[in-house]
C-alpha cells in the first residue's frame, strides 16, 4: 500500500463500498466546465528530446536545394555553433485529400492527416531541454514549482473513473531530464499529481507494485481500510486541515479500488492478435495501446513519453536516429487514431503530438562534449517547430502557420506554448484566464499572464 501511495494515486475517497463518503466532497468527481467542451479527455504523445520539424511534418524543398550551402540569412542563435544548410535525408509525400506533405518516417501516421491540424509555427523561449520541458509541461520556462498541464486538467474536470488515477504518465526506462516535475501537481492538491507508470514492464505486478494482496481477501482489506480511515479522520479532525494527510488517506482508498480495475486496464494481452499486430511490437507501441485502453475507461489525461534512454536529441546521426525512433511509434500512432475514430472516441478525445522544441535546418558543428564531431546532426531550435493535434473540435487537414523557407524561425501565425495550452483548455471547455488556483497571495493559472486560443485550428 505504501508503494501505491505515489503522488498521482491520490484520488478521491468515494467508493461504492463506503457509502458514508460524501460524493459532493470528492475532489476527482466530474466537474462542470465554463462552456460546452469539445473533448472530454487527452492523450499527449510526448517526443522527448526535440524531434526535427523539417524531417517530419514541415516540408522545406528549398532547404534541400541549398544543402551544404551557406544560407542567405544569418543563422539564429542556438545552443551550439551551426554551419551550412542540412537538407532532410528523408523523402516527403503528399497524403490525404488535404495533400499535406509528411516525411516517410511517419508514413503510417500520415494516413490520418485529414484528421490532424499541424501547427508549423510553434515557438518557445530558449534552446535548452530543461526550461523547454518545463514550459511545455508546466507553462513556466523558469524552474518554478508549477502544476503540469495534466494536473490542471484533472483539477478543472475531475475524472470519469474513480477506480483509476485521473492523470497517468506512461514513461519507460527512467525519468526525463527534469524528472517528476513534468507531471507534478505543485501547489495544487496532491490528488491531481500524475501517476508515473514504467511501461518497460509487461506484468501488472511490476507495472504497479503491490497491486494485489496475496494474503487477505478484498472484504478483509475493506474492513481494515474502514478502520484505518476512521482513525485517520479522527487524527485529521484533531490536527486540523492537512493537505498531505488528506492526500495520503485518499491514496489508500484508490490503491484498494485499483486492484479491481488497473489489472484489466493495463493488460494488453486481452487485445485480439490482429490489434496487437497493428500497433506493432516494443515498449512504445505497447504504451500507446495502453493509453487507448485507459481513455476508454475514463482516465482524463494520459501522457505517453518516448525517448528517455534514447531521446530525439540527435546532435549526430540524425538520419538513423530519427528513423529508428519514428519506427517505434509510427504504426502505433496510426492504429490509435484508427481505433479512436472507429469507436467514436476521437470525437471526444484530443490527441497531441510533439516535443519541447524542434531542431535547426543547418548542421551542428563539432563541439567538445556536445557531439561526436560527425557533422550529421542538428542542434536544438526553439525559434520554430511543429506540434499536431487531432480529435474533437479540431479542423482536420489543416496546416497552421509556417516557418521561413528553410525552417529556422516561425514567421506566420506564430503559436507560443502558452497559446497551445490556452487552446487545449478551450477544447476542454475552459477559459484559460479563469481556470485558476489561489496560492501565495495570487490566482495562478497554467498560462500565467499570457496565451491566446489558436482559432485557426478549431472546427
Amino acid at each position: 500500500m505504501a508503494a501505491l501511495g505515489m503522488a498521482t494515486l491520490f484520488a478521491d475517497q468515494a467508493t461504492a463500498n463506503s457509502s458514508s463518503q460524501d460524493q459532493s466532497k470528492t475532489p476527482l468527481a466530474p466537474k462542470a466546465t465554463h462552456f460546452p467542451a469539445k473533448v472530454k479527455r487527452v492523450i499527449h504523445l510526448f517526443m522527448n528530446g526535440g524531434p526535427s520539424h523539417v524531417d517530419t511534418f514541415d516540408y522545406k524543398p528549398e532547404l534541400n536545394k541549398r544543402h551544404g550551402q551557406k544560407l542567405p540569412n544569418p543563422n539564429l542563435r542556438t545552443e551550439r555553433p551551426t554551419g551550412a544548410a542540412f537538407g532532410s535525408p528523408y523523402k516527403f509525400k503528399q497524403y490525404g485529400e488535404s495533400g499535406i506533405h509528411v516525411s516517410d518516417i511517419f508514413k503510417h501516421t500520415a494516413e490520418h492527416v485529414d484528421d490532424m491540424a499541424i501547427i508549423n509555427s510553434m515557438h518557445a523561449n530558449v534552446p535548452n531541454h530543461e526550461p523547454s520541458l518545463m514550459l511545455m509541461n508546466c507553462g513556466a520556462a523558469r524552474f518554478l514549482v508549477r502544476p503540469s498541464l495534466g494536473s490542471w486538467v484533472t483539477y478543472g474536470l475531475g475524472t470519469e473513473n474513480q477506480n483509476l488515477p485521473g492523470f497517468i504518465a506512461l514513461c519507460p526506462d527512467g525519468y526525463p531530464i527534469t524528472e517528476t516535475q513534468n507531471w507534478q501537481s505543485a501547489f495544487l492538491p496532491g490528488i491531481y499529481q500524475g501517476t508515473h507508470i514504467n511501461t518497460r514492464h509487461n506484468s501488472i505486478e511490476k507495472l504497479i507494485e503491490n497491486i494485489r494482496n496475496s494474503k487477505i481477501s478484498l472484504n478483509e482489506q475493506r474492513s481494515q481500510l474502514d478502520a484505518l480511515n476512521e482513525l485517520n479522520q479522527m487524527h485529521l479532525e484533531a490536527s486540523g486541515a492537512d493537505p498531505a494527510l488528506e492526500a495520503r488517506i485518499q491514496s489508500f482508498e484508490l490503491a484498494f479500488r485499483m486492484q479491481q480495475d488497473a489489472a484489466e486496464a493495463f493488460d494488453v494481452s486481452r487485445e485480439p492478435k490482429h490489434v496487437l499486430e497493428r500497433y506493432g511490437s516494443g515498449v512504445n507501441a505497447r504504451q500507446i495501446l495502453i493509453a487507448r485502453r485507459l481513455v476508454e475507461r475514463g482516465v482524463r489525461f494520459v501522457q505517453v513519453w518516448q525517448g528517455q534512454g534514447q531521446p530525439w536529441d540527435h546532435h549526430d546521426d540524425i538520419e538513423d536516429g530519427h528513423r529508428r525512433l519514428a519506427g517505434q511509434v509510427d504504426k502505433a500512432i496510426a492504429a490509435l487514431l484508427t481505433d479512436l475514430k472507429q469507436s467514436g472516441l476521437l470525437d471526444e478525445t484530443l490527441v497531441i503530438w510533439g516535443g519541447e522544441f524542434g531542431r535547426t535546418p543547418v548542421v551542428e558543428l563539432p563541439k567538445k562534449g556536445s557531439n561526436q564531431g560527425k557533422i550529421n546532426g542538428r542542434d536544438h531550435n526553439h525559434w520554430g517547430f511543429t506540434t499536431w493535434m487531432a480529435g474533437g473540435g479540431i479542423k482536420g487537414g489543416t496546416v497552421h502557420g509556417s516557418t521561413d523557407e528553410f525552417g529556422f524561425q516561425a514567421i506566420e501565425d506564430k503559436v507560443h506554448v502558452h497559446d497551445l495550452h490556452a487552446t487545449i483548455l478551450h477544447l476542454l471547455g475552459f477559459d484559460h484566464t479563469k481556470l485558476t488556483y489561489r496560492h501565495a497571495g495570487r490566482d495562478h493559472r497554467l498560462t500565467d499572464v499570457h496565451g491566446n486560443v489558436v482559432s485557426g485550428i478549431l472546427a
